[in-house]
């Protein structure tokens, strides 16, 4: 079952689209890239790989989006925006709750986590610099998530490779940022690390 609503925050609307386990045990929320939406195809398996584990999986649109925008709003807009979300959405839902999204949606994630009463962080193609900017690290947004991450990542991606670290886990697929291929793939590593999430 699927419904979508619209959320008040302090930076205007957003919209949350719902997908409902069979058996929810868990909340995943998950929001989109910087110039995408929630119909990215790697949102999408992680959705349905995710509420197959036993999540019920919010797919969230930043305000800038829900007004029609292309260019994101600076950061520190979208991580209030974010945690306005949570805070309208986790009630009602038992067991953890879980946060991520891709690309800009990964680091909003990782910026909120521990503020957001987070279990765990899903990042999918997280950028760890912009394109051919390695000395400008976005590693230290990645790092202070505060609990246990996993970043599925495109082995080409031009915005960088993070590497495993304490509590993140590193699973790399064939292709770039856009995460367009090995779904199957991405299916199996979200199902399985979904399902370890609820047996915490």
């Amino acid at each position: 079952m699927t419904g979508a609503r619209e959320v008040d925050t302090p930076r205007g609307p957003a919209r949350v689209t719902l997908h409902r386990a069979e058996e929810p045990r868990g909340l995943l929320l998950l929001g989109h890239g910087a110039g995408g939406g929630v119909d990215a195809p790697d949102l999408v398996t992680a959705t349905a790989a995710a509420t197959a584990a036993g999540f019920d999986v919010g797919l969230v649109e930043q305000p800038y989006r829900v007004a029609g925008r292309r260019a994101p709003a600076p950061a520190g807009h979208l991580d209030e925006a974010w945690l306005a979300v949570v805070a309208a959405v986790r009630p009602g839902h038992d067991g953890p709750l879980v946060v991520g999204g891709r690309s800009s949606g990964a680091r909003v994630a990782c910026r909120t986590a521990t503020t957001a009463g987070a279990a765990a962080v899903l990042c999918l193609a997280f950028p760890l610099h912009p394109p051919g900017r390695p000395e400008r690290t976005r590693a230290p947004e990645l790092d202070g998530a505060g609990v246990p991450v996993l970043v599925v990542q495109g082995r080409s991606d031009r915005f960088g490779v993070p590497a495993d670290g304490p509590d993140r886990r590193v699973v790399l697929l064939d292709g770039d940022h856009g995460l367009r291929k090995q779904h199957d793939r991405l299916h199996e590593v979200v199902a399985g690390w979904a399902a370890e999430q609820l047996d915490r």
